[in-house]
């Protein structure tokens, strides 16, 4: 029978091997995680009664979208909130961020890092880069971070000097974004949470979860976070959903992250759904099974790229909290063939060679690969990175381990042989 290692270079095929029986164990971790997360997003579907009445859509106003309503609570329901909001009209995870806090802070009130500074396109909102046109800036909304310690924890003596008065919301961020620290898992965010109350009951906690959902069996909202925000197209939308965003959280702050998204009034009665729903719905079913599968594609690729020299983060046994598998290259060279090598094993544009080149909200040069059937989508397979160093590139998602594999294996032959 033919393999699908026949054409790999033998001293690659050996490596292939010993890379599987090392992370075997690991990966049937990664399916009763999965089993888990699937269970909870069955159970909320049979209880809010999803049928095919829920798929048909709305248009103009979007008065009475059944679908719409019904996954709204779907998602409330899964996350463990008393309200959510999903919809089409947010149209990246950064956007959602931004909608949940500028629906929560107005002029004079501070916003307050404690995981460090946020990542480049957050920075524009925040208006601490960019030209700071609609920025948190320019409404006279106040920014201060607490930089993380030398191992990359929170600073607790930092977050007690920063948060004032002032400080109307807390955020806390999950994933690393472009930074080198660690991904915050949700045992350590929750000692954050607490560390907080410690000092306020009062204040807002936010969490920026892109990245994040279903890659635990526990959510940063079941720990004591008051709002959460995502994305559609990472984990959330299971690889279906062609656009969209998500909040979730305490009523009164999604009532307000409403009114920041459409107008003050109407908030989450009006936004027509069109034709999104069964993709909506369906890819949230699927989310729990896809996000396993890239997180299997990330515990490979961390165990392969070690094997051939290369710093990785996290390493392939380490606990996992999002989709992000970083590698150090030390240089741009190899960094920019690796990322082509995966645009070339790609469903989408395999024919395309990605270049350096500059991407609105990044300050520095960003090579990225991204093959996909739905343009940025992160949560499937993509390579990405700032040309800085040390020259780190950021492989993510994969809709299935079979092509993160083959992808990965190929871009290793390509980059090392």
């Amino acid at each position: 029978m033919k393999k699908w290692t026949d054409n790999l270079p033998d001293k690659l095929v050996e490596i292939v091997a010993e890379t599987d029986t090392q992370i075997e164990s690991k990966l049937k971790e990664i399916d009763e995680q999965v089993l888990f997360n699937q269970q909870k997003v069955l159970e909320a579907f049979k209880k809010n009664n999803v049928s095919e009445t829920y798929f048909a859509g709305s248009t103009g106003y979007g008065y009475d979208d059944i679908g719409r309503d019904g996954l709204d609570r779907i998602y409330a329901d899964v996350f463990k909130t008393e309200s959510a909001m999903v919809r089409p009209q947010i149209v990246s995870g950064t956007h959602s961020i931004s909608t949940a806090l500028f629906g929560m802070l107005r002029p004079g009130d501070d916003l307050l890092y404690i995981t460090g500074m946020p990542y480049d396109t957050i920075q524009a909102v925040i208006g601490v880069s960019g030209t700071g046109i609609g920025s948190m800036k320019e409404y006279g909304i106040g920014f201060d971070y607490v930089p993380l310690t030398d191992d990359d924890h929170m600073d607790i003596e930092g977050l007690k000097e920063k948060l004032t008065d002032k400080v109307k919301v807390v955020a806390i961020q999950r994933s690393r974004g472009y930074a080198t620290r660690d991904s915050f898992v949700v045992s350590e965010i929750a000692d954050m949470i607490k560390e907080v109350r410690n000092i306020s009951k009062d204040i807002i906690i936010f969490i920026d979860n892109c990245y994040g959902e279903f890659s635990e069996t526990i959510e940063p909202t079941e720990v004591g976070a008051d709002i959460m925000a995502g994305s559609l197209i990472k984990n959330a939308g299971g690889g279906l959903a062609k656009t969209g965003g998500y909040i979730v959280g305490r009523a009164d702050l999604i009532e307000q992250a409403g009114y920041r998204l459409t107008t003050p009034g109407t908030g989450n009665e009006e936004g027509a759904t069109l034709n999104v729903m069964r993709d909506f719905i369906q890819g949230f079913f699927l989310s729990p099974h896809v996000t396993g599968e890239a997180i299997k594609g990330a515990i490979y690729t961390s165990a392969l790229l070690e094997k051939m020299g290369l710093d990785v983060s996290p390493k392939w046994d380490a606990p996992r909290t999002d989709l992000i598998q970083t590698v150090n290259f030390g240089k741009p060279e190899p960094m920019v063939k690796f990322a082509q090598a995966i645009q070339h094993e790609s469903p989408v544009d395999a024919y395309v060679e990605p270049k350096p080149s500059e991407m609105a909200g990044y300050e520095d040069k960003v090579i990225m690969a991204a093959g996909t059937f739905v343009e940025g989508a992160s949560v499937e397979l993509s390579a990405d990175g700032p040309l800085r160093e040390p020259y780190t590139l950021y492989v993510q998602g994969g809709l299935t381990y079979a092509h993160v594999k083959l992808a990965v294996t190929a871009a290793v032959e390509k980059t090392f042989y």
